[in-house]
């Protein structure tokens, strides 16, 4: 199966041997013999391990190694002649402050048109190659749920770079045979199953439950998983293909019998002691800026500098979350709680950007410290909109297991929610989160979290 994540690893590891590839051969076009001892020798690995690292790391920043985020070979290229741009220009400013790190004389242009060379036609063919050549996994969904349809949905129209295919839907009614659901439709009842797995050359068949429970063939179905065809439910599927879970037709037994939802001692222990030597670093390091930040607020508008506001957090216990003020002062005035929307009239011109580059929530540093909050987890949401979310949404309330974050799972895969119905599908990636907790997962979201910051991403 050529997943998502195969693709970007043979991706990043083809990449990777390009770029050294470019530098090898830069060297010894300008060095001759003399290009292996300046290359591999002594600190010539580094200067190459250095080239190699930035060029990944704005490749990454240009979001070329998120599939899903490419629409079509001119934004490709687009994409990567930004991302070797700012290559160049960062490793040029090093050699300016650090000469001792330039690879050679000459080496560094000859190696760049060699780069920029490489990665374009190894891009533009490994698309092709994605596309067109590589391994696909076949798909047969069984059931026209809700949920099923929009599994489906997510894979054909949003994630094609997934590598799947939908061979079609089975219905328990064989009167539906045939109707259109997405694309394609349903192409053959329940007793039909064994016969277009063989006949299709479906490798996972994937089971709406609701439709199917009671109703499978199960003796013909337990010969088909023997011989190597896999069975799997939607919510099990579309967590895994989408990095959220969906709460269609959720039940609490699911949350009992799944794997995951467990977070050890050691894990709290761990995650603990980062939190609070990563707030300290940024409450050191960050109080010039702070100090800067609160001179601007104070002179942005009238009111206080800091912001203060009673937010639910583990085990739905109230704190008190700080912030730099965003808002003109008393901005619920007679109004309540309310969502903040796009273009909201009541944050001033500095909040705007305040917002836009997350300075406003340096202040929570202190949050952390205190343990209201960790830096990785579910967005801290006010007792108003709890109280109604968590009627309203289904297992809402099992996202306060683990301590609210500055950054989440949710925050990185889902814009600005401002709304029951965003507050949903955060939910989704929220206890996706929470049911995968672990130390990696927090380091690729703090990774993921620069990354938007600096690209000034959501609002």
């Amino acid at each position: 199966m050529f997943t998502k994540t195969w693709r970007s690893t043979v991706l990043i590891a083809g990449e990777t041997m390009l770029l050294v590839a470019a530098v090898a051969v830069g060297a010894y076009i300008r060095l001759g013999s003399d290009s292996w001892f300046l290359l591999w020798e002594g600190w010539g690995v580094l200067r190459v391990l250095l080239v190699m690292t930035v060029c990944q790391v704005c490749l990454h920043y240009a979001d070329l190694y998120d599939l899903t985020t490419i629409s079509d070979r001119r934004d490709l290229i687009v994409r990567l002649f930004q991302a070797l741009g700012a290559s160049s220009l960062i490793l040029a400013w090093v050699y300016f402050w650090f000469p001792d790190w330039v690879i050679g004389r000459g080496v560094f242009f000859i190696s760049a048109i060699l780069v920029v060379s490489l990665v374009v036609v190894w891009r533009l063919t490994f698309a092709w190659l994605t596309n067109r050549v590589g391994p696909r996994e076949r798909l047969l969904m069984v059931g026209t749920t809700p949920a099923a349809v929009e599994l489906v949905r997510e894979l054909f129209e949003r994630r094609q770079e997934l590598g799947v295919e939908i061979v079609g839907f089975i219905d328990p009614d064989p009167a539906k045979v045939g109707t259109a659901v997405l694309n394609p439709g349903v192409i053959g009842a329940i007793e039909d199953i064994p016969a277009i797995v063989s006949a299709r050359h479906v490798d996972r068949v994937v089971v709406s439950l609701a439709d199917a429970r009671g109703r499978l063939p199960m003796e013909k179905l337990l010969g088909l998983k023997l011989s190597g065809t896999s069975f799997d439910d939607v919510a099990t599927v579309y967590e895994e293909y989408t990095g959220k879970i969906a709460l269609e037709n959720l039940r609490p037994s699911w949350f009992i019998f799944s794997a995951g939802f467990r977070i050890s001692s050691a894990q709290k222990r761990l995650k603990r002691l980062c939190d609070v030597v990563l707030s300290l670093i940024g409450l050191l390091a960050g109080a010039p800026l702070m100090l800067l930040t609160a001179i601007a607020v104070r002179l942005s508008s009238p009111g206080p500098i800091l912001y203060s506001q009673t937010r639910v957090g583990q085990y739905e216990r109230p704190f008190t979350i700080y912030k730099f003020r965003t808002m003109c002062a008393n901005a619920e005035a007679g109004i309540g709680a309310v969502w903040a929307r796009p273009n909201d009239d009541r944050i001033t011109a500095v909040g705007t950007l305040l917002r836009r580059t997350r300075l406003d929530e340096l202040p929570q540093f202190w949050n952390v410290l205190r343990g209201d909050m960790s830096f990785v987890g579910p967005r801290p949401e006010r007792p108003e909109f709890v109280e109604s979310l968590t009627v309203d949404i289904p297992f809402y309330g099992q996202r306060h297991v683990v301590k609210p974050g500055l950054t989440g799972w949710a925050q990185i895969r889902y814009p600005y929610g401002s709304s029951a119905a965003d507050a949903l599908q955060k939910l989704q990636y929220d206890l996706f989160y929470v049911k995968h907790l672990s130390l990696a997962l927090d380091l690729f979201i703090l990774f993921e979290t620069a990354k938007t910051v600096a690209l000034r991403k959501g609002c």
